[in-house]
């Protein structure tokens, strides 16, 4: 098996992998990365979710150095990619003296002008911002090491091949080049042909994969309400035990803790963990001394704990395959089995690709309300109460207490206090799912939503409730009216459904178009 310390990284670097979390290279990190540390040019043909950014991020920081220039660019067909890709190689350049900067429409050029000034090492930017910073002499390319493409088929589809022919021709022509493309169509090839010298090509295909049968839900959740909503789903749930996956070893003991700390049995299980450690833990799984198994992917293979009633995705595997064997976990030996993921609205386009690729449909449901918990909660109570009374415990201290308030107080009045005490700890819910638009001057139970696109890109009603259902995962019946115009279109939802609709609509496409969408302004009231 290949690990991280197997490349040839600075120490600098392996610490900041370590900091990320990563436990093992994917596929595509696993072959690109000593093939870009030697310097030769590479095509990646790789979906997203496959560990790219870092199969080219962690060489790339690798090859700079401290001098006052930009060394190495990065261009992306969308702003959100170019923040997204410079964010990851920040953290990768977390204990190393390099300085990267996204460049994008829609920010102050001014403010990015003052910080090329102040020297970076490392652009990441769209092409026509970039082009713009060119044309008017505010960057330089003329000491460019390195120059990436990613998601190069998507920039050509939004026709920047000019812009980037125009790019490219400002940079040094010893500079190394890596081209990331999700489908090779001719225009790529030529581009590859074109400019890059005798590149190497490394293909990263889906595997068939087939999700075991065993009953599969989702449940949409916001990113800052995760963790509640995971403890209401898990009070409401038959679970003996449970396997909750995590993407990165910090994250399995971030929310370790955080179960811990709201009373359940949960212990985490990570690379980190010694030898001993993961024995003990496993032992402790297995006798069901713990009810819950926080885990990264890597640390929970070869688990084979047959009795496993549930197993939660806390965060959204990053491809089906994994997607498939952590679900294999339970409903082993004829036994029943349920699957849970929880699901951002940037993810519900992962999610439909996984349940694509694994030839499986997940079922939706509502994270339970507080009501929902609670009347679940007194069911066990009410039983374990029952339990304790046909039972032989010795209740004799507590009747003491008992006989001494009944002179008081009610014996039910009592009973309840004490039912109360017991369990607080059980209903320390908060709420964080409420998003007040205000007045959007839509329907009653509705929220009215501004939307960027119109009839000028030949949108149609059936067009725009297609793309909402299928992204966002709801019933068209939630959408109400809309009105297409020739440059926008208002269409109105469900309340219950708006914030969803309102995260997940924001961060996509629409006829080749990025969506800009927000909450409508009411309508204005004439005067009759």
């Amino acid at each position: 098996m290949v690990n991280f310390s197997d490349f040839a990284l600075h120490k600098t670097i392996q610490q900041a992998i370590h900091d990320m979390g990563f436990e093992e290279p994917s596929p595509i990190q696993e072959q690109c990365i000593p093939k870009i540390l030697e310097g030769v040019d590479l095509i990646g043909q790789a979906q997203t979710g496959t560990g790219k950014t870092a199969a080219f991020g962690l060489p790339l920081i690798e090859k700079m150095t401290n001098q006052n220039a930009v060394q190495a660019i990065v261009l992306t067909p969308t702003r959100e990619l170019a923040i997204q890709v410079s964010g990851e190689l920040r953290k990768i350049a977390k204990y190393k003296r390099v300085r990267t900067l996204p460049i994008y429409g829609g920010q102050s050029i001014g403010h990015q002008i003052r910080a090329l000034k102040q020297g970076v090492q490392v652009v990441i930017g769209t092409p026509g911002r970039v082009l713009d910073h060119l044309r008017r002499k505010t960057l330089r390319l003329d000491q460019v090491k390195m120059l990436v493409l990613d998601e190069a088929d998507e920039m050509l589809d939004m026709g920047f091949q000019e812009d980037i022919e125009s790019i490219i021709q400002e940079t040094s022509s010893d500079r190394q080049t890596l081209l990331f493309s999700a489908t090779m169509p001719q225009e790529i090839l030529r581009l590859a042909r074109k400019y890059m010298n005798d590149p190497q090509t490394v293909a990263i295909s889906r595997k068939e994969v087939t999700a075991p049968t065993i009953e599969q839900v989702y449940y949409k959740v916001f990113e800052r309400s995760k963790l509640e909503s995971l403890c209401r789903i898990i009070d409401s749930e038959d679970l003996e035990l449970g396997i909750v996956f995590c993407r990165t070893k910090r994250g399995v003991d971030e929310l370790t803790e955080a179960l811990q700390e709201r009373g359940y049995m949960a212990s985490g299980l990570h690379g980190d963990l010694s030898q001993a450690q993961r024995d003990k833990v496993m032992k402790s799984f297995r006798d069901s001394t713990i009810e819950l198994l926080v885990a990264t992917d890597v640390a929970a293979r070869g688990i084979d704990v047959g009795n496993v009633s549930h197993v939660i995705n806390y965060d959204i595997p990053q491809d089906p395959e994994s997607y498939v064997h952590r679900i294999g976990r339970t409903g082993r030996a004829g036994r029943k089995g349920i699957a849970l993921t929880l699901v951002t609205p940037r993810e519900m386009k992962q999610l439909r690709t996984i349940e694509k690729v694994s030839k499986s449909t997940l079922e939706s449901r509502n994270v339970p309300s507080l009501e929902e918990v609670m009347e679940r909660q007194q069911t066990l109570w009410k039983q374990q109460i029952v339990n304790l009374l046909a039972g032989d415990d010795d209740l004799t201290p507590f009747m003491q207490v008992v006989d001494q308030l009944k002179d008081n107080y009610p014996v039910e009045k009592i009973a309840a206090a004490t039912l109360s005490l017991a369990f607080a700890s059980s209903i320390t819910f908060e709420e964080g799912d409420a998003y007040d638009f205000g007045d959007t001057g839509a329907s009653k139970g509705m929220v009215r939503f501004f939307l960027n696109i119109g009839r000028n890109l030949e949108l149609r009603p059936p067009d725009l409730v297609k793309e909402i259902t299928e992204l966002v995962g709801i019933s068209s019946k939630a959408i109400g009216k809309i009105d297409i115009f020739e440059n926008f279109t208002f269409i109105e939802v469900s309340q219950d459904v708006a914030p969803f609709v309102y995260e997940a609509m924001r961060h996509t496409r629409m006829k080749g178009k990025r969506i800009n969408l927000e909450p409508a302004k009411p309508r204005v009231k004439r005067n009759q």
